[in-house]
């Protein structure tokens, strides 16, 4: 069978500043920005495929990249009704995660340009995922998205049961 979906392209987020927000994420991640691309005439085309509320206005798009994985887009809108940003347990999307091979420096770097870090790295808690090294922790961005880092360098319990894997980059 043909395969329709490879994977993640990227994920979108909304937020309050577009200048701050790329700013963030490439000083806390090292993102990258490959192209901005919204006109006043995209407006119309994104309230339809988006649905946004009425009265909606995307200011700005842009497109950004880590050294490996998906992209990030993010959008800035002012629109009616705007909340901010959902709790982890809300409905939706909750949070993305970032591989790193030296999660303290990451976290440091996440840190100083102005991420709040929840705790240290903890061991990987579910009884799949488990192995020497194998952390993580939860942060938040200044306009309050959540952030997952994860370092997993030792196998994981899974792999003895199924030849799938995660993808790691």
């Amino acid at each position: 069978m043909q395969q329709t979906v490879r994977g993640i392209d990227h994920s979108g987020i909304t937020v309050p500043d577009i200048e701050e927000a790329t700013q963030f994420l490439t000083q806390a991640l090292g993102a990258e920005l490959i192209y901005q691309s919204v006109s006043p005439e995209d407006n119309d085309t994104q309230q339809r495929t988006l649905v946004l509320v009425p009265g909606t206005m995307v200011k700005a798009v842009r497109m950004l990249k880590l050294a490996h994985g998906p992209g990030i887009e993010l959008f800035e809108m002012q629109g009616p009704s705007q909340r901010e940003a959902q709790r982890a347990n809300d409905f939706g999307l909750q949070h993305f995660a970032v591989y790193s091979d030296d999660i303290e420096s990451a976290l440091q770097r996440f840190r100083a340009a102005g991420g709040e870090v929840f705790t240290a790295p903890q061991p990987l808690s579910f009884a799949t995922e488990k192995g020497e090294g194998n952390v993580y922790c939860y942060g938040r961005t200044p306009w309050g998205s959540i952030v997952e880092f994860i370092s997993r360098p030792s196998p994981m319990p899974y792999e003895r049961e199924t030849p799938v894997r995660r993808w790691k980059p």
